[in-house]
């Protein structure tokens, strides 16, 4: 934790809880299904989604973050896909 985190939790009585991330329109990929659910944060959305392929998923977060939500689905869609091209059905 920063020195003005410290400073901005003395004055605001703790820090917010968290918001849950919301999921967006899933997009179908050679037989896998991406879900982006940016989280956002203050300093914009942190990319995060699911990828699934029938009863298998594996959650996708990425230390990125981005000024808009759909920006981050978009950027988070085209990570995802990119990791199913390299990784095939091993992302499980």
């Amino acid at each position: 934790m920063g020195l003005l985190s410290s400073l901005k939790s003395m004055f605001s009585g703790g820090e917010s809880t968290p918001k849950e991330p919301e999921a967006m329109p899933s997009t179908e990929y050679n037989g896998y299904t991406i879900t982006p659910a940016p989280v956002a944060e203050d300093t914009g959305f942190r990319i995060n989604g699911t990828i699934t392929k029938g009863d298998q998923s594996h959650t996708f977060i990425r230390a990125d973050t981005l000024p808009t939500a759909d920006s981050c689905a978009q950027e988070m869609i085209r990570k995802a896909k990119q990791m199913i091209d390299h990784q095939g059905d091993n992302i499980f």
